[in-house]
This record gives C-alpha cells, structure tokens and sequence, in this order.
C-alpha cells in the first residue's frame, strides 16, 4: 500500500433495524475532517429531534481524532461500542450516528451493546469500503504523431486520460497516482525522444487503482 492511500467509506449509507421493539436508524458517512463530522451529527439530531437517543462517534486520521457519545445511555453501552466498529473496519475518515426510538422494553446493558454495535455495523457494510490515494493532475504537450502512442501507453503505468485539446500540437490532460507521477515524465521522455513536455498542474484524490 502506497503511503499515501486512505481507505475509507465509498458512499453514505442509512440501514434500519429493531431490537425489543426499539427502532435503530444508523447513518454511515465519510468524512474529510472534524468539522464535516460535527455537521453530520448536528443534522442528524435536527431530522431525529423526536427521538429517544441520537448515538454518534467519528473516526479521523487513524484513530488521531476520534470523539463518541452515549447521548443518554448507560455510559459505555452505544457510543464506544458504535467507535469501535468503526476502528475495526479497517477504514478511517468516517462518521456513524445512530438513533434510536424506544420500543418500551429495556435491552440491559449487553443488548445495548450488540443493539448499536449491529446497527453501525449494517450501516457501515452497506456504505462499503474503497481505496483511494493523491493524484497528480498532469498536462502533456505532444506532437500528433507521438499522441496515439501516449495514449496506448498510459493505462501500462496506472495514469488515465482525462481529456485533451487539439491545437498547433496536442495538450493532453491526464491523472497519476502522485508517488508515480515519475513514471509519467519518463515515459513523455522516452515516447517522444525528448520532443514531450509535461508538467503537474494540480492535485485531487481519487479511487485507488492498485
């Protein structure tokens, strides 16, 4: 795995479930930092106002920046167990909040526990988990004749296409993962005999191909 890869959450995600009668409406998303994650939960509280509990905790940075909160429970029975679903996925940059609406029967606190550890869960397995990474935005300035080599050439080393403007020569617009943006320069070099420039122009991530 490439340093700078980060797996997170592909998709927001909502599933529902009952324990005893109690409702469990558990919201899976991914999130870029704290901030994204505060908004989450505050929206979250506002749709489910009318509900018994509204249980969250987020996962940043590894574990680095990681907050829960029971929201009413006994201490320690919803929202570490929610945290911790979230540390063992495998995934970071990611935020549950899960709601509850209570049925009239009391689950104890182990049924708490597995209540909220299954709905995160379910909401997090339906979200899913994908790779992605930093990729350098390049822009490639090439001859006609050594264009359609580039392009046969560039899925060989995991860069894409991403499109390109047809003038005196051609600028072709194409996207690398950043710790290979090498590759791509050497190859410019070598298809074009040095005739070939290319330069970054940005960055952004996007879904790992590797």
């Amino acid at each position: 795995m490439s340093e700078g890869k980060r797996i997170t959450l592909q998709k927001a995600a909502m599933t529902e479930t009952e324990e005893k009668r109690s409702v469990f409406i558990a919201y899976a998303a991914p999130v870029k930092d704290e901030e994204e994650a505060k908004a989450i939960i505050a929206a979250k509280k506002k749709e489910y106002a009318d509900a018994t509990h509204n249980v969250w905790a987020y996962y940043i940075d590894n574990g680095a920046r990681a907050r829960y909160s029971d929201d009413g429970e006994p201490q320690g029975t919803a929202g570490m167990p929610v945290l911790n679903v979230l540390k063992m996925s495998g995934g970071t940059d990611m935020c549950v909040v899960v709601t509850r609406y209570f049925g009239g029967t009391l689950l104890g606190a182990g049924g708490l526990v597995r209540a909220y550890s299954a709905a995160a869960k379910s909401a997090v397995d339906a979200a899913g988990l994908a790779a992605s990474e930093q990729f350098a935005l390049m822009s490639i300035h090439v001859g006609y004749s050594d264009y359609q080599k580039l392009t046969v050439q560039l899925p060989a080393i995991g860069a894409t296409e991403d499109g390109a403007e047809f003038g005196a020569d051609v600028c072709v617009r194409a996207a690398i993962e950043a710790d290979r943006a090498d590759e791509l320069f050497s190859l410019v070099r070598e298809l074009t005999n040095g005739r070939g420039k290319a330069e970054i122009i940005g960055s952004e991530e996007r879904a790992s191909v590797r």
